[in-house]
């Protein structure tokens, strides 16, 4: 494993390149620190939505998730290494199971509104789509377990599914698309 930082500006990515875990330099424009960073950000904003009122139990589960997204970086971090574990995509599965059961069916689109929370969960949904698809870039060119790509997308649909879950915690509901073909249909155009 690489070694830990003990001190932050170590001026050795002022070149444009950065340090892995596993001791070599890369460019921070390629792919691997692009995923890692788009890893991290999902975690920042994980944190930010951890400043928001939440049921307990979401709560824990984002906290849980806030160590694995770490594991991923980690992971990212040292290729070769593995980090994430298979428990915690068995936790993703199951929360969703857990949410989706309380939520009634969607029936229309809905946007990335409500209350903060909510609107916080869609904001991490998309930063987890995001890094989701500079894994799979990745995975395109280097080669990698599968883990890291299935946690990324399970997890943006679990953050879909709490984001639902956090607009009804008082008694609110989705923010739903107003489509006009969907408006039509109904009057009978």
């Amino acid at each position: 494993m690489g070694n830990r930082l003990t001190q932050i500006a170590t001026r050795t990515g002022d070149d444009g390149s950065t340090g892995l875990g596993d001791n070599t330099r890369v460019s921070k424009n390629s792919l691997r620190p692009h995923a890692m960073g788009d890893v991290d950000e999902l975690n920042s904003h994980i944190g930010l939505l951890l400043c928001e009122p939440l049921p307990q139990d979401v709560r824990e589960l984002l906290g849980d998730v806030q160590h694995q997204l770490f594991n991923l970086g980690g992971e990212l971090s040292m290729p070769g290494y593995e980090l994430l574990k298979d428990d915690g995509l068995l936790q993703l599965d199951n929360a969703l199971a857990q949410y989706n059961a309380q939520l009634p069916r969607l029936v229309e689109f809905i946007l990335p509104a409500g209350t903060r929370a909510a609107a916080q969960a869609h904001v991490c949904r998309t930063v987890a789509r995001r890094a989701e698809r500079q894994v799979v870039a990745l995975q395109e060119v280097e080669t990698m377990r599968p883990a890291p790509r299935q946690y990324l997308n399970r997890l943006s649909d679990l953050l879909f599914v709490l984001a639902r879950v956090l607009n009804r915690m008082d008694g609110g509901d989705d923010v739903y698309w107003k489509s006009e073909r969907l408006a039509r249909l109904a009057a009978g155009e």
